[in-house]
């Protein structure tokens, strides 16, 4: 267009250029954001496994090391992590055993537990036992253990027959565990070495008689018909020293106060 000196203005043009936007309209920030959700995510995961008991810690780790096995536990394919349960095997029967120890039981146990050794301790029969029985809560429950720490220390060899110092410590045990409520499983192991008896007895007909002798005993001293639940003989199937199988402290009697989840 000719302005008023009969010339053509110039032409004026405005260019707007846009600039790049990595404030809020930007999509770098949304992958920091996710990271840090994704690592606040799996830290606040670690803190609640880490608070959790030994035993539901153990079941989380066996899920994930077998899933459709750990799975198959449950009842209608239910997975036991899922409500606490774990399904076990005990006389035959499936048993509700709780993977946690139900509320003050633990507390309970171990009031037992220094029950029974300060009575060995205060016992001129029982002191020198001291180190060949081992009270301890496990992830089953509380497990009193009686270890031959030197040969013929609770049964003489090849016999199932308890010793006078073995009824005795078998009364003080058999007094603290009638308090309680829970079911009670009896095992007698045997270390590796043979027997060589005639008519086939052999160490698993030794140990079961073992455990055997033990339950007697402890209902002739007070445990309630029934609160033994399970006599087992492993033999040497399960060994103390697996290095040394026919070392004498292979041989023992376990007694396990089994934690149970009661009700439906």
């Amino acid at each position: 267009m000719p302005d008023m000196l009969g010339g053509n203005a110039p032409v004026i043009r405005i260019v707007k250029k846009k600039s790049g936007h990595g404030g809020h309209h930007g999509g770098a920030w949304k992958v920091a954001y996710a990271d840090f959700v994704t690592a606040m995510m799996a830290f606040f995961l670690v803190m609640w496994i880490l608070g959790l008991s030994k035993p539901m810690r153990k079941a989380i780790e066996s899920y994930f090391k077998n899933p459709s096995g750990f799975s198959k536990m449950g009842r209608g394919g239910k997975s036991p992590l899922s409500d606490g349960e774990n399904i076990v095997a005990v006389a035959g029967q499936p048993a509700l055993l709780s993977l946690t120890a139900p509320r003050g039981v633990e507390a309970q146990f171990k009031r037992v537990q220094d029950a029974i050794l300060k009575a060995m301790e205060k016992s001129p029969d029982l002191k020198g036992l001291k180190d060949s029985v081992e009270v301890h809560l496990t992830d089953e429950g509380l497990r009193i253990e009686l270890i031959e720490k030197s040969s013929s220390l609770f049964f003489d060899t090849g016999s199932a027959a308890l010793k006078s110092r073995t009824y005795h410590l078998l009364q003080v045990i058999a007094g603290q565990l009638s308090k309680l409520d829970n079911p009670i499983v009896v095992e007698g192991h045997t270390d590796s070495q043979p027997l060589g008896r005639a008519g086939g007895y052999s160490n698993w007909e030794l140990s079961t008689d073992r455990a055997n002798s033990a339950r007697r005993a402890m209902e002739t001293y007070g445990l309630r018909e029934g609160q033994v639940i399970t006599v087992s003989g492993f033999a040497d199937r399960k060994l103390l020293r697996p290095d040394d199988p026919t070392h004498f402290s292979n041989r023992r009697v376990s007694i396990l106060v089994a934690y149970i989840k009661k009700g439906p």
